[in-house]
């Protein structure tokens, strides 16, 4: 259903493989190029505290955005 709009966004959370200050960086390809597969191409990554699944803290992740041509 197309809304008028020339292309359609896509945000994504990544917080799990954060250790630290070391960002995995081989799991954040994979999750790029999983995107990429499906026409997603990498608009932004935002630094974001990221609500934890366990508790009410936050912990420190990327907010990706993906954007792609509406079909």
């Amino acid at each position: 259903m197309s809304n008028g709009y020339a292309y359609e966004y896509k945000v994504v959370t990544f917080r799990e493989s954060l250790i630290g200050d070391a960002l995995d960086s081989d799991k954040l390809e994979k999750v790029l190029n999983k995107h990429a597969e499906d026409g997603w191409g990498l608009k932004a990554i935002t630094a974001a505290d990221v609500k934890g699944r366990i508790g009410p803290g936050a912990v420190e992740g990327l907010l990706l955005t993906f954007e792609r041509p509406r079909a």
